[in-house]
């Protein structure tokens, strides 16, 4: 009998929608993944202006349980319903700060502390640029609190040619630092040959 490892979801109202989307559309592909998304009324309104209308629909559609962004009593806002862990992407400065003050007065702020507090893994794809010192501070604080901290820095030795390639490799990376079982998924830097040709030994694992 297949074993669901439950996955929490949050986006926030930062720039980056897509990633999100790209990450709960990723873990749908996972049969092992049940997918608990909760998404902020700001991301809400990022999501139709840099996806599309039914941006929100269609990933409402792959997940299992999907929260209002207001239900702090919901089942994700409790350490006593067990989950691997939290992926927020894209978060916000204002979410990290959230995080990092434990403001938890919503559902993505609290989700977000319960998974600090029964030390889970907690994965925040910090969208912002540039900093200032107060971000840099809050990302400390995250860090020593025990999250993740992964900006959604692109990677360009795979030589990616179309923007969604970039947002999936990006989505692929934040779901393998949950060290899910049917991971890792992202494309693996296996070294450059010594000749500077086309390495035999790369592997691509999709």
């Amino acid at each position: 009998m297949t074993v669901h490892e439950r996955v929490i979801v949050g986006i926030s109202g930062a720039s980056g929608a897509s990633i999100g989307v790209r990450i709960v559309e990723r873990l749908a592909d996972l049969q092992s993944v049940e997918i608990h998304l909760v998404v902020s009324d700001a991301a809400k309104r990022t999501l139709v202006h840099e996806v599309g209308a039914e941006a929100f629909s269609h990933i409402r559609s792959l997940s299992h349980r999907v929260y209002p962004s207001g239900d702090i009593g919901a089942a994700i806002a409790s350490g006593s319903f067990h989950v691997r862990g939290m992926i927020i992407a894209p978060c916000s400065m204002h979410m990290l700060s959230a995080v990092a003050c434990g403001h938890a007065d919503t559902l993505v702020a609290r989700a977000a502390d319960v998974q600090l507090k029964e030390r889970r893994r907690l994965v925040l794809l910090a969208r912002e640029t540039p900093l200032h010192l107060g971000h840099l501070r809050n990302m400390c604080a995250v860090t020593e609190m025990g999250a993740i901290v992964m900006p959604p820095t692109p990677a360009f030795y795979h030589k990616p040619q179309t923007v969604e390639q970039i947002i999936d490799d990006l989505a692929c990376r934040a779901i393998d630092l949950l060290a899910l079982p049917d991971g890792p998924i992202a494309r693996s830097w296996e070294g450059e040959p010594p000749s500077g040709g086309p390495n035999r030994n790369y592997i691509a694992a999709n």
